[in-house]
């Protein structure tokens, strides 16, 4: 399977943009994508955001605390946007 890309991108590296915040996931965002983007997108998401439970946050430090949070809240987000546009498109995930 050819790795897909996006402006010249990586999957993995619109993910990591995507948990940081610096891309937004819409439906209008998703129009420009064929199924295996939206798979190989969905994949590398799943990815991310096991990376980002599995980092080890002191208690101690709230911004920490709040920067994985925001991460994780990020990838819910466009894997909920995702899933959505897929069931449309009926695209089996």
């Amino acid at each position: 399977m050819a790795d897909s890309a996006f402006k010249g991108k990586s999957m993995k590296g619109v993910a990591s943009d995507v948990a940081e915040g610096l891309i937004s996931v819409n439906p209008l965002f998703l129009k420009k994508f064929d199924n295996e983007m939206i798979k190989s997108l969905n994949e590398h998401l799943n990815k991310a955001m096991t990376v980002v439970r599995n980092e080890q946050v002191s208690l101690n430090d709230p911004p920490a605390m709040r920067k994985r949070s925001l991460k994780l809240q990020h990838l819910n987000n466009a894997l909920i946007i995702l899933k959505n546009v897929a069931r449309e498109k009926r695209i089996p995930l």
